[in-house]
């Protein structure tokens, strides 16, 4: 990663919005899943730098579901690295993550956005729920679908019945004179 210098005007100020959204503690939650669900701790150091290779989360995605990424670099330049984060969000995306639960892998690999690679690790969290993975849980179920059935007779029903907002504005409309609609003779 090359330096770079301060920002100034807008983009200072988009990397203040962005920062102003970390949450150190779902950063840990994510963490603590992960751990759990790899079975290692991270490295000491800090949340981003543990994940900025990728292949913490290339080993989560094959925890999840074996096989995802069958290789991945444990070591070398920048590029290998910062393609093992494409193979993870590729992964990812076929277990079922949509584009917007992602992150760019620049979000993570120069720590441009952190917040969101929290938010997409929450994602997959979820998504490992719903798929019935049986180990750790990160973050609230992912409700399932709830469809109902209507017979005709009570669709009919429906159809013939005003709703509670409608009856009680041509209510106040009728009542209000037999003046409603007809236009004034000057």
């Amino acid at each position: 990663m090359s330096h770079v210098g301060p920002s100034y005007g807008s983009l200072a100020a988009n990397q203040a919005k962005i920062a102003a959204k970390r949450d150190p503690n779902l950063d840990r939650e994510a963490q603590e899943w992960i751990e759990a669900v790899i079975g290692e701790k991270f490295p000491s150091g800090s949340y981003e730098d543990a994940l900025k290779d990728g292949v913490i989360l290339c080993k989560l995605i094959n925890k999840l579901q074996p096989g995802a990424i069958p290789k991945y670099a444990t070591s070398g330049g920048a590029f290998k690295l910062r393609e093992n984060i494409s193979v993870f969000q590729n992964a990812a995306r076929k277990y079922g993550l949509g584009d917007a639960e992602l992150f760019q892998t620049i979000d993570l690999f120069e720590k441009h956005n952190i917040p969101q690679v929290t938010q997409c690790i929450f994602a997959l969290g979820r998504t490992a729920q719903k798929k019935k993975f049986n180990g750790p849980t990160l973050g609230p179920k992912m409700s399932d679908s709830n469809v109902r059935e209507f017979t005709e007779d009570q669709l009919r029903a429906g159809q013939s019945s005003l709703g509670l907002l409608n009856e009680g504005m041509s209510k106040g409309a009728n009542q209000s004179g037999q003046n409603f609609g007809l236009s004034r003779h000057i």
